[in-house]
């Protein structure tokens, strides 16, 4: 079971649960309401967290976000100190997860060409008749 579900695995999950709940619940900062942790990921001696976030709210900017965060920060490690099942809590480092903005850039460009292909066959076929 342990080598197919590692420590750090856990971590991470554990991390990225307990901080979404803060954020949403415990969190006063209205630059963070609709803010959401995507991903965590801890370096191999666990003593980093990187931290990759995302709002839903498109009026908060990715500059705004990462204030909020860093002024939370010693509020989030110190809920994260009293919920998390290990010895040492790892160092805090956000980083916004634009995952979501090259998705969908990436499916304007799926769509383009589509459109593109469908208008050379449209094209095409006149030039046919």
């Amino acid at each position: 079971m342990s080598r197919d579900f590692p420590r750090s695995r856990r971590i991470e999950d554990q991390i990225q649960r307990i901080l979404n709940d803060v954020v949403r619940v415990q969190v006063r900062d209205p630059r963070l309401r609709g803010a959401m942790i995507t991903a965590v990921k801890v370096s191999r001696d666990l003593g980093v967290a990187w931290v990759y976030y995302t709002a839903f709210d498109p009026g908060h900017s990715r500059d705004e976000l990462d204030d909020a965060f860093r002024s939370a920060l010693k509020f989030l490690r110190s809920q994260l100190a009293s919920q998390l099942t290990v010895k040492h809590v790892p160092e805090l480092r956000f980083r916004y997860d634009d995952l979501s903005e090259t998705s969908q850039a990436m499916d304007q460009l799926i769509d383009d060409a589509v459109s593109n292909d469908a208008d050379k066959s449209t094209d095409a076929d006149d030039d046919l008749q």
